[in-house]
């Protein structure tokens, strides 16, 4: 915990000093601090830098923490928050408000501001609570049940969303692009209030009931025979992390990988009690994101590479490991 904190303020000075607007550390501290100020420095930290930094940090915080419940709950190590269908609900919803709404809300007042989020909360929430109820199965849900209906249901809502970006015209397709591969590009601190309450009320949960998670891994009849309400537990969780990966989803787009290497991460730091690798799996799904977004802002500068992208660059080599591995231990 201690060293991940230690990069994340790494990062973050990194990422508040350097880009096209270079700043000292001097700098940054006066505009923090309100001493002499200046509005060219107040514009770059204030409006753009730091809330794309906030908004990288709580995405990899809760993604790598939905990661962990998910992975937990299916006992499979290569299930992602990605896989049961969130991500593509959100696409499809915000691919929809695009479609039919963009540039019909004028201003820049809460409203025309949080639309397009709200528009992706309510689609990641809809197509996860639906694939929850297919994964029902005689009063039990399912943990390979979930991941196979959410894989399909994944697949059908891309579908759409393809379908109705060929529709578009160049502007909007470009922004349906760039959104659904993930970035944080237009980061605002409202984008940051619509998503921090989710974030505080769910992850407390998770936490409370991480010891459950641990009996999760042995198998069900072993949970209920220690009093545990396996099916009670297992809705708790899952609709908790569904909660949390539908907030980060609708501020950042689709970013993937991070829920699948922040848990493996974790588990070799700290061990297999969920206690503790649900808060190192925070931190480390933080990381992931603020490095990637420095990265591809500073990589490519002028041009900007969307942080999904740069994560899916490090998680596909990562993701090809981890099937290499199972299939040599089976």
């Amino acid at each position: 915990m201690v060293v991940g904190t230690v990069i994340l303020l790494i990062t973050l000075y990194m990422s508040l000093t350097s880009g096209t607007f270079d700043m000292t550390v001097q700098d940054v501290l006066r505009t923090l601090l309100r001493i002499d100020q200046k509005p060219d420095q107040d514009l770059v930290i204030f409006e753009f830098r730091l809330p794309r930094i906030v908004i990288a940090a709580l995405v990899g915080l809760g993604l790598g923490i939905a990661g962990a419940v998910i992975q937990g709950i299916t006992r499979n190590g290569l299930a992602d928050p990605g896989i049961l269908g969130i991500n593509a609900g959100a696409g499809a919803a915000m691919v929809i408000f695009l479609f039919f709404y963009q540039g019909k809300l004028k201003g820049t007042g809460w409203m025309s501001i949080l639309a397009m989020p709200m528009f992706g909360l309510v689609g990641g929430l809809l197509a996860a609570i639906l694939i929850y109820l297919f994964s029902w199965k005689d009063g039990r849900l399912e943990s390979q049940r979930l991941l196979l209906t959410g894989i399909a249901i994944a697949s059908g809502l891309g579908a759409i969303s393809l379908y109705l970006t060929l529709k578009m015209n160049a502007k909007d397709f470009e922004m349906a692009a760039v959104w659904t591969s993930g970035s944080i590009y237009n980061a605002n601190w409202k984008y940051i209030v619509s998503m921090l309450p989710w974030l505080v009320l769910l992850i407390p949960i998770i936490i409370r009931r991480s010891y459950i998670l641990d009996l999760f891994q042995l198998d069900e009849d072993s949970a209920r025979s220690v009093g545990v309400a396996a099916e009670k537990e297992k809705a708790i969780l899952l609709l908790s992390s569904i909660g949390i990966v539908s907030a980060c989803v609708s501020v950042s787009g689709s970013i993937g990988f991070v829920g699948l290497m922040a848990p493996h991460i974790a588990r070799r730091l700290v061990g297999s009690a969920h206690k503790r690798i649900i808060p190192v799996c925070g931190i480390v799904g933080a990381v992931l994101v603020m490095v990637s977004d420095y990265i591809g802002k500073v990589l490519f500068a002028p041009a900007e590479l969307p942080v999904g992208v740069v994560v899916a660059i490090i998680g596909v080599p990562y993701f090809v490991i981890l099937l290499y591995r199972s299939k040599a231990r089976s």
